[in-house]
């Protein structure tokens, strides 16, 4: 038997959810297997493609501000596509980003190197990892939003966390894709190896692209709409009514009390862009910072500053991806049983104190420890936190304004994170030569920002998503 969900008078069956969740698995996946991709890319092969007459250390952090320069994009894509995705629906938009991503994907594939097109190589990179970063920047947050609005309230931190499952599954894909590249000779995977990949993940996009045309419109998004189209018609009844011309305003004492959501639009629509955004952001530099350090900057870090075979890094975040296919959605049921706020806390908690001992395991250079601090930190806190943020967030924002502020907030703290901690970490790297303890720093930083944010946050377990104001 079909299940019903209902928000407001607008329906939706469980087969709707299942599809909805499938589609922001599919995008999601291809969002983090293109910069998973991207990431290792940049860590073990573009230095040498695209950048050869840089001294290795220069080249690696060349190599990582390309990878940064997606993340510039993402902030204007998040704005454009965010308030596209407000005014004329989610499904809209998450069609167009789809496309784009993976487009740019495959043509990073078949682009030639430094040594056939000389400067014009690095520069196409360049342009490709801003169309890539400019569809992302609305990708994870649409999805998120999608399904966190089809979801039943008491089961919504386990059904949002599904969009978490999509990028532990471009993690997996890439991370097991470069394992197998890595066993190529050195030749094979620097002439043509690296390219198959990138190429190969058209074929998730176009898949994923039929997914998203056969799927319905957020029933919290038709709900919302109906209510401002049934606002907007009693503001003008009201407005035509004798003694009140079109477009006068009337005293607030001889207004009748039907008129009072109007009268209090303007006070809830500043509420909406206030203390909430600054939360959500706060909360995602925790996860993306310590994201981008152990999925991107230590891998590059075991091979230039431990001296280590590539394959250790790569190996140790295919398991972590895989162990997350269950920390995942144990994080997101907890947060519906313990709240978002106490689960959230308890993980960015655990990786401020967990970080100087993993970097302390990766000095021995031992492959178990090294991986081990890898696991833990990808496993446990980056894919705990994002599970139950994929809920939290969501419930922090107001029904009209969620997509363009959710995407806003992710993908600025993703910026100031994420998209630095490479280039930051790469450079402390080479001024303190090759000392541990700023890496260390930085994760501690990160993971201290979203500690310190869940004091300030309300808890929002099983929050009505179709409110207009914001939870703050």
């Amino acid at each position: 038997m079909t299940a019903t969900i209902q928000v407001g008078a607008t329906q939706r069956t469980s087969k709707d959810l299942i599809r909805t969740a499938v589609s922001g698995w599919l995008g999601t996946a291809m969002e983090y297997m293109d910069f998973q991709l991207y990431s290792l890319a940049a860590a073990i092969i573009f230095p040498k493609i695209f950048f050869p007459n840089f001294d290795p250390v220069v080249g690696l952090l060349v190599a990582f501000m390309t990878y940064g320069v997606g993340f510039l994009a993402r902030p204007v894509g998040a704005w454009f596509f965010g308030r596209m995705g407000d005014r004329v629906g989610r499904k809209k938009v998450l069609v167009i980003t789809i496309m784009m991503m993976g487009v740019s994907t495959m043509l990073i594939g078949f682009l030639p190197g430094y040594a056939q097109i000389g400067l014009a190589a690095p520069i196409i990179l360049v342009f490709l990892r801003l169309a890539q970063g400019f569809g992302a920047g609305a990708e994870l947050s649409g999805a998120s939003v999608m399904l966190a609005e089809y979801a039943p309230p008491k089961k919504r931190g386990l059904i949002a966390s599904f969009v978490c499952l999509g990028t532990n599954s471009g993690t997996l894909l890439a991370s097991g894709l470069w394992v197998l590249l890595t066993l190529l000779p050195e030749e094979d995977l620097m002439s043509w190896g690296w390219r198959l990949p990138f190429i190969a993940s058209i074929g998730i996009t176009l898949y994923a692209l039929w997914m998203r045309r056969n799927l319905k419109e957020s029933p919290v998004f038709e709900a919302t709409r109906k209510q401002e189209i049934a606002d907007a018609a009693a503001a003008a009844a009201f407005a035509a009514e004798p003694g009140t011309a079109v477009g006068q305003s009337t005293p607030a004492a001889t207004a009748p009390a039907a008129t009072a959501p109007a009268a209090t639009a303007p006070a809830v629509k500043a509420k909406r862009k206030g203390k909430a955004f600054f939360l959500a952001m706060a909360l995602r530099i925790g996860e993306s910072g310590n994201s981008a350090m152990i999925q991107t900057f230590l891998i590059g870090y075991i091979v230039t500053g431990l001296s280590m075979d590539k394959s250790v890094g790569t190996f140790a975040l295919l398991i972590g991806s895989f162990l997350g296919f269950a920390t995942v959605p144990l994080a997101g049921w907890l947060s519906d049983k313990l709240g978002r706020r106490s689960m959230y806390r308890a993980l960015s908690g655990f990786q401020m104190i967990f970080a100087i001992p993993a970097l302390l395991m990766m000095q021995s250079r031992d492959p178990f420890l090294v991986s081990l601090a890898l696991i833990i930190g990808l496993s446990v806190s980056v894919l705990g936190m994002f599970s139950v943020q994929s809920a939290y967030v969501n419930e922090l924002f107001g029904s009209r304004n969620r997509y363009t502020q959710l995407a806003m907030a992710k993908e600025i703290g993703g910026v100031l994170s994420g998209g630095l901690a490479p280039i930051i970490a790469a450079g402390l790297l080479a001024l303190f030569t090759n000392s541990w303890w700023p890496v260390a720093g930085m994760m501690v930083l990160y993971s201290a920002i979203a500690f310190v944010a869940t004091f300030f946050a309300p808890e929002t377990k099983g929050r009505d998503l179709t409110l207009v104001e914001d939870a703050v």
